[in-house]
């Protein structure tokens, strides 16, 4: 990104035409996120989560009203001290970059990162989800949190997805896109890694004669394969399933969203994993 300040140093930005805020909203564009590398994620908890994981910060963002927060100040210093580029900007330009009319006061922009499918070896009990062609910015990040919620290793996007780092996906993961690896695939590619998968492959489907809480989940590893929002799973990746499931319903509704079937079933099959606290 355009940047007028030296590293690790901060600055009062007091105008929407100033450069670097046009940079900041232009991250709400995916050709821009790729071109930076770069993304936005919103609040002072998932700034604090995203440091504390170890991700790589390029920009704070705080609203003057934060000053005096002992806690923005800290993260504020954090993100100096890492060399990262702090910015006091006014409300006005926070709700401008962040596209809210009642906005957090802090913005975190931070460099993206994906796990290499090559990287991706489930083992034990290990539970990944695939998902195939996730349109849908909400129910990929509410996926994304989800899977972190029940303890899976990661999420496979498969095919031509919504973007990871689109600010409604970030959004909607509530700081899980920072805990839960995400890996991309060409359907061909995600084939041929099927191939050297040698645990259980699970895919929910119209067609699955099996009732989803039948199959025993445990002693290996699993991945759940999860398909498009309108069409399901195509036939060649159907196909590559070991097992095809169904969740069985009772009302008019013929079909489940894709984020809540994603749920039930990470639910089901993590089971004998998740034991209330004593």
């Amino acid at each position: 990104m355009t940047s007028e300040l030296r590293v690790g140093r901060v600055k009062e930005v007091t105008s929407l035409a100033n450069p670097l805020v046009k940079d900041l909203k232009a991250l709400a564009l995916k050709k821009f996120r790729d071109q930076h590398n770069a993304f936005l994620a919103e609040g002072l908890k998932l700034v604090i989560d995203a440091l504390d994981l170890g991700w790589r910060v390029k920009t704070l963002v705080f609203a003057k009203s934060s000053l005096g927060n002992p806690a923005v100040e800290k993260v504020a210093a954090r993100v100096v001290a890492k060399g990262g580029d702090v910015l006091e900007v006014s409300d006005k330009i926070i709700s401008a970059i962040t596209r809210r009319d009642n906005p957090q006061t802090v913005i975190g922009v931070f460099e993206q990162r994906l796990t290499k499918l090559s990287d991706v070896r489930p083992s034990g009990g290990d539970v990944w989800v695939a998902l195939d062609r996730v349109r849908d910015p909400g129910n990929l990040g509410t996926v994304l949190r989800t899977a972190d919620a029940v303890g899976a290793k990661g999420v496979i996007l498969v095919g031509e997805t919504t973007d990871p780092f689109a600010l409604e996906t970030v959004r909607a993961t509530m700081g899980s896109i920072f805990a839960v690896p995400v890996a991309r695939a060409t359907p061909e590619a995600f084939a041929a890694w099927r191939k050297g998968f040698s645990g259980l492959l699970v895919g929910t489907h119209l067609k699955g004669a099996v009732d989803y809480r039948s199959v025993d989940y445990a002693g290996k590893p699993v991945v759940l394969l999860m398909g498009n929002e309108q069409q399901g799973l195509p036939d060649a990746l159907a196909d590559a399933c070991d097992r095809l499931v169904r969740i069985p319903q009772a009302g008019r509704a013929d079909s489940l969203n894709l984020a809540v079937a994603t749920g039930v079933m990470l639910f089901e099959i993590r089971r004998a994993a998740l034991k209330l606290d004593s």
